[in-house]
């Protein structure tokens, strides 16, 4: 790649996923899943923007999930991660990483990549940022058009100006269209000049910004005294809060793409899925004698066309299905045909509405530190089997209400009881008793399994005091947190 040295990747890795439930949640979204393979979806973004053709990335993301990315990108080159205070679509994101790299001093081509997006053309997607590169360089705000291999109602579309098309297969952007009908999708499909708005740019940081203060000034002008005073931390940059919050709640798209002259479309042959809802998994996976996309414990009887996923650890049987989505986690068991599966929001809406955690939660919760899971529970008690990552520690915390029974079942426990640390290897045991100080930590470098049972009046999620934590959510005093914080 030509100009590859100087295109600066800034992954989108915001959005919660909601129609990959059960198995994406919002405090666990799909991008941080391995949906497609045994690499996340962000793992895969990164993956594709590494090496030599790019500088270093930058991710832009919330801070609910900033020790997850900073884990699942450890072996990829990262300059930064910026974390929004709050969610503002993706001309906010957009305007951040443009106003933080022109804060750094830099002009650079920055190529806006969602997190969890598959490309199963690498080849095709690569010469397409190569001809891209050109037209940016010359101040266009350039995306990438996905062929359509269907006329699919879920996409949005973008138009080419075909009559005015460059020598190298690139166009000037007639217009952007909706996500149409199914009728009006076969209409733009049978034109040739149509193609499906995988909300990917490539755009100079300072062209992005002139186009914000032309169309969106308020914003640029938040995003930009937001940026001037941010705080770093390492590789995380927060923007000041309350200037961020004034940025306007609008995708690039509205805000820039369907006003600007300066947009070109490089359309590309490339594979892409954005695996909006279980359909797109199943068309992405691999197929069994019947048509069948399995993952996990599945015994499957006259079932034919289906999507069959067990992450939990019952078996999942099934008989006489056709055309239809099964996905069943340890707390969640989701069942819809498969051409309704995009149609996930009302039941999350109810289910919210009646103040069931599996919405928002995962049955496996991911921490900084590693995973919790609840196996059991009942009256005055309650299991968990928590794994800690190695060289990983939890933060130094009491409960008033609830006891705690540590049972080490794989690896080495370094644990703090009051004044008294010890290791416990396999088979070996400690009690907590309600009000004291204690603290678990994996002091070596495999993985650590304990059981944990809680015994008390109250299990609630907010009975925890943390008095010191190494992930920087203590801020040198007592503090009152929701359990799942641990």
């Amino acid at each position: 790649m030509k100009e590859a040295k100087i295109i600066r990747p800034v992954i989108l890795c915001g959005g919660s996923g909601t129609r990959l439930w059960p198995v994406s949640r919002q405090q666990f979204p799909k991008q941080l899943l391995p949906v497609t393979g045994d690499q996340s979806l962000l793992q895969q973004t990164a993956a594709r923007l590494s090496g030599s053709g790019f500088s270093p990335a930058m991710v832009v993301s919330g801070e609910e999930q900033r020790f997850f990315i900073k884990r699942q990108l450890q072996d990829c080159p990262l300059e930064a991660i910026l974390l929004e205070p709050a969610g503002r679509n993706t001309a906010a994101a957009a305007a951040l990483a443009a106003s933080w790299v022109r804060a750094c001093g830099r002009d650079e081509l920055l190529l806006l990549m969602p997190s969890d997006h598959v490309i199963g053309d690498q080849r095709a997607f690569l010469k397409a940022v190569e001809i891209g590169a050109a037209h940016a360089e010359q101040g266009a705000i350039v995306t990438f058009g996905a062929h359509p291999t269907a006329p699919n109602a879920q996409y949005g579309y973008i138009e080419a100006n075909a009559d005015q098309g460059f020598a190298d297969g690139a166009f000037p952007i007639a217009r952007f269209h909706e996500k149409p009908s199914a009728e009006k999708a076969a209409e733009y499909l049978a034109t040739g000049r149509f193609y499906w708005n995988a909300g990917i740019f490539l755009v100079k940081a300072s062209a992005l910004i002139e186009e914000m203060r032309q169309f969106l000034p308020a914003t640029a002008d938040a995003i930009t005294e937001a940026v001037a005073e941010a705080t770093t931390d390492g590789l995380f940059v927060r923007p000041e809060a309350d200037a961020f919050r004034r940025a306007e709640n609008i995708s690039i798209d509205h805000a820039i793409m369907e006003k600007t002259p300066r947009g070109v479309v490089v359309p590309v042959q490339m594979d892409w899925s954005d695996v909006g809802a279980w359909d797109a998994v199943w068309k992405l996976s691999d197929k069994d004698p019947a048509n069948n996309a399995v993952t996990g414990d599945v015994v499957a009887i006259d079932t034919q066309n289906s999507l069959l996923r067990s992450e939990g650890r019952a078996v999942l049987a099934t008989v006489g299905l056709d055309n239809m989505a099964v996905i069943a986690l340890s707390d969640a068991v989701f069942v819809a045909p498969l051409d309704r599966v995009a149609d996930v929001k009302p039941l999350l809406e109810q289910m919210k509405a009646d103040g069931r955690d599996c919405v928002e939660l995962p049955a496996r919760v991911s921490r900084p530190w590693g995973s919790y899971e609840t196996v059991a529970s009942g009256p005055g008690f309650q299991v968990k089997r928590i794994v800690v990552d190695p060289g990983e520690r939890l933060s130094l915390q009491s409960h008033v209400h609830r006891s705690e029974h540590w049972v080490i079942v794989r690896g080495t426990a370094e644990v703090t009881v009051g004044e008294d640390v010890a290791i416990l290897h396999e088979n070996e045991s400690t009690y907590i008793p309600a009000g004291t100080k204690h603290r678990l930590a994996n002091p070596v470098e495999v993985e650590l399994e304990l059981i944990e049972v809680q015994c008390g009046s109250y299990l609630g999620e907010d009975d925890i005091t943390r008095f010191d934590d190494q992930y920087g959510r203590v801020d040198g005093k007592e503090t009152t947190v929701r359990e799942i914080d641990r």
